[in-house]
């Protein structure tokens, strides 16, 4: 990988949640990633930035093994979650995502009640013994989420009739509610307002006091407002990693200054 941005030195081994070793994706014979590298932190929120089609989407799925549902992809490399390869035979990518929630682009509640979206992932994995139980996960992951205040006198109305940034909150709320230890989130704000957006950003700085976050985001004000970290991916190629407001005001590679002012993208 070409000028990777290093890490602090006073980084040790237990800071790092995540590891990547020369992760490599293709879809059919069309190779999405090159050779990526990159030790991810413990309760830090990490942004992925870059053009359109240049490969942090499909990094970010590698992470909780979202590409295996896709039958033409192939991955080669290494991704270590607490040391542990995720891609061991041994490991049940069902569990795995468990660890690993993820929020996506559109907010996706499912034609459930608010109650039984975010009771859905306790349930199947078995996280709750009673009812009580299962009531204290789903108003500590709403309130995690920012939205029990607004939807405590309405849990079993449907998810889907709540606003496009309460429906975002309510899957943020869902990932959360199996205590997974990153949270990945793919372009959460695009299709939300200006308002919807700041509520979720707001959540998201919360959020990185108990979890790993890694962000895609088109927004590099969006990147430069939430994250500690930020690499810059581009043309499959991870370019560049590094303190955010390094990667922003200092850019090592001029192919990531060429991006922050606009000249590629």
């Amino acid at each position: 990988m070409n000028d990777m941005r290093q890490l602090d030195s006073a980084v040790t081994q237990d800071d790092i949640k995540i590891s990547a070793r020369d992760v490599q994706v293709f879809y059919g014979d069309k190779q999405a990633i090159k050779d990526v590298n990159v030790e991810i932190l413990d309760k830090t929120v990490t942004a992925f930035i870059g053009p359109s089609g240049c490969g942090k989407s499909t990094f970010l799925r590698c992470i909780n093994r979202m590409n295996d549902t896709i039958p033409i992809a192939r991955i080669e490399g290494q991704i270590r979650l607490d040391g542990e390869d995720i891609y061991d035979r041994r490991v049940d990518p069902v569990q795995l995502r468990a660890k690993v929630g993820m929020v996506f682009q559109k907010p996706n509640p499912f034609p459930k009640s608010i109650y039984d979206n975010v009771a859905y992932g306790p349930r199947i994995h078995g996280l709750a013994r009673n009812r009580a139980e299962l009531d204290e996960i789903v108003e500590k992951s709403l309130r995690g989420a920012a939205l029990w205040n607004e939807v405590k006198d309405r849990l079993q109305e449907p998810g889907t009739g709540l606003s496009g940034g309460q429906q975002q909150r309510l899957c943020i709320a869902r990932a959360v509610a199996t205590s997974p230890e990153v949270l990945l989130m793919d372009e959460p704000c695009s299709a939300l307002d200006p308002i919807a957006t700041g509520q979720v950003e707001e959540l998201i700085d919360q959020l990185r006091q108990e979890f790993s976050v890694v962000i895609v985001t088109h927004s590099m004000q969006q990147a430069a407002r939430v994250s500690q970290k930020t690499a810059f991916f581009h043309l499959g190629n991870l370019v560049e990693y590094g303190d955010t407001d390094d990667i922003f005001t200092r850019p090592q590679d001029p192919r990531t200054e060429s991006y922050i002012t606009g000249r590629i993208g």
